[in-house]
């Protein structure tokens, strides 16, 4: 199986492009990401097969080899905890209009969900270090 590594991807796309070894641009659509990963980290080598696509090599199931580790995770700088409780508080205010919304049958617009599940992920990654 052929290596790499990956050169960008977007989870909101679902979508993004591995480097082969030899220099070539791989497609790889979300479907091909091993189970239980969302996302790949540029830097990562993986291992993955190819096929051809409708618009050139493609990347078929995937296999992380190595992630590289990233400075902003080796030092942590953490919003103080006041400023963090006052987005929480803002995020849930957020969080219970769209609630009310589900109760009654309706789903939030496109563009209002990619916002919101962007604005957890975000307050997800401050939380998590």
């Amino acid at each position: 199986m052929p290596t790499g590594k990956v050169k960008w991807y977007d989870v909101e796309k679902g979508f993004g492009f591995l480097a082969t070894e030899e220099g070539d641009e791989v497609f790889v659509h979300a479907s091909a990401l091993p189970a239980g990963t969302e996302a790949l980290k540029p830097g990562s080598r993986v291992e993955f097969g190819i096929a051809d696509g409708k618009r050139g090599p493609q990347a078929l199931s995937i296999r992380v080899l190595d992630v590289p580790v990233t400075i902003t995770k080796t030092k942590v700088v953490r919003k103080p905890a006041e400023d963090t409780a006052v987005i929480l508080e803002d995020l849930i205010k957020l969080l219970d209009g769209v609630s009310n919304s589900l109760r009654r049958g309706r789903y939030p617009d496109d563009k209002s969900s990619h916002l919101i599940a962007s604005m957890l992920r975000k307050v997800a990654d401050d939380i998590d270090v």
